[in-house]
């Protein structure tokens, strides 16, 4: 018996690998998903455009205007000379931000008072306002304290000083490339494990294996191990990428990771049995898969803290694998975890993924008879 498991489990791998349409699910996807979300998901703001209103012209407002101009954050687009084209320039979106200096700004210096400097930001994506806030926060409140310590005046009574610890430079890189490797991993096992016993019921070939000595559940491993095997090989592509190529760096062992990520894949392939056992046709996979795929992204913390989400929709992420194996990877990537810290999330994974699979080939049996 084993030796037919075995027969069928190669025969599903090379059913993959032969047909050109799966090989570039299989290979092009995943490299372009990697390019897109590595390059292109990141919290971090890079030259953004701003205008300045400077009604000082100053030694001191040169100098803070400098701050703004020199950082890689910002890009200054226009210098104005009044406040007319100030909404103009926000309301199309030529600028993000209008920093306005007021004409008293050195003398309230000079004078030891507050000197307040405004900025107007367009708050119609709320969450690049409030980084694009923090970071004129640095900007002034380093110029602050260096025309304290240039003029007598002294360091402020209190100083903040920030210290981040697992990524010192708050790389965003850093954060989304190691949810890639689940996220990646997720997509491709699913899409493979749910397409294949569609696939052999279009081909017409699903009733010459259900004559066969194979029990209902020898099926199911024999469909079940090469997405196992796929969804193994392509996390491994992936970690490598992100260790070699964006330089994430991966501070745990590779047990660690490799155990979560082998319950998180058992997870994942009763899923796509699941799918694969309801389902006719590869069309009704595929949306069948998108249809998990989209709600597990969402609710895995990926981009959004779980903590965030209203009560009732954090519960619901107790049911998604992807939201265990997020806290693993990222864990062992920047924070060195090893197996005895991860193991709060291996188990809620190991029994969804006994779940899963025991509903699967319910499911199958019940399809089969």
């Amino acid at each position: 018996m084993l030796r037919q498991i075995l027969a069928l489990i190669l025969k599903e791998l090379l059913a993959v690998l032969r047909d050109p349409r799966s090989r570039m699910v299989l290979i092009g996807p995943p490299l372009i998903q990697l390019v897109v979300f590595g390059y292109a998901a990141t919290f971090d703001l890079n030259h953004v455009p701003i205008a300045i209103y400077d009604q000082d012209h100053s030694q001191a407002s040169r100098d803070l205007i400098a701050r703004f101009a020199l950082s890689p954050t910002f890009t200054v687009k226009d210098v104005l000379a009044s406040d007319r084209r100030i909404d103009e320039l926000i309301d199309s979106r030529q600028v993000q931000m209008v920093l306005v200096i007021d004409r008293r700004f050195t003398r309230d210096l000079l004078t030891r008072q507050a000197a307040p400097v405004q900025v107007i930001l367009d708050g119609r994506n709320s969450n690049t306002a409030l980084l694009i806030e923090g970071y004129v926060n640095s900007i002034v409140s380093g110029f602050a304290l260096g025309w304290a310590q240039e003029h007598g005046a002294g360091p402020p009574p209190a100083t903040l000083n920030i210290r981040a610890r697992y990524n010192a430079t708050l790389s965003s890189r850093w954060f989304i490339v190691p949810g890639i490797v689940a996220l990646l991993t997720e997509v491709e096992t699913l899409l493979v494990v749910g397409l294949s016993v569609a696939r052999e019921r279009e081909m017409g070939t699903f009733d010459q294996l259900l004559v066969t000595p194979l029990r209902p559940i020898d099926i199911l491993i024999g469909k079940g191990l090469p997405g196992l095997i796929i969804g193994m090989v392509e996390a491994s592509a992936v970690i490598a990428a992100a260790t070699l190529w964006f330089e994430v760096p991966l501070r745990g062992g590779l047990i660690a990771l490799y155990v979560g990520l082998a319950l998180f894949i058992l997870a994942i392939t009763g899923i796509g049995l699941a799918i694969s056992s309801l389902v006719a046709t590869q069309q009704q996979a595929l949306l069948g898969a998108f249809l998990f795929l989209v709600p597990s992204i969402i609710l895995s913390g990926f981009a959004t803290p779980i903590a965030n989400m209203p009560g009732w929709v954090q519960a619901l992420t107790l049911i998604n694998p992807m939201r265990y194996f997020l806290v693993i990877v990222r864990g062992v990537f920047l924070e060195g975890a090893g197996l005895a810290s991860i193991a709060s999330q291996l188990w809620p994974m190991a029994l969804i993924g006994v779940i899963t699979l025991a509903a699967a080939g319910w499911l199958f049996r019940k399809r089969v008879t």
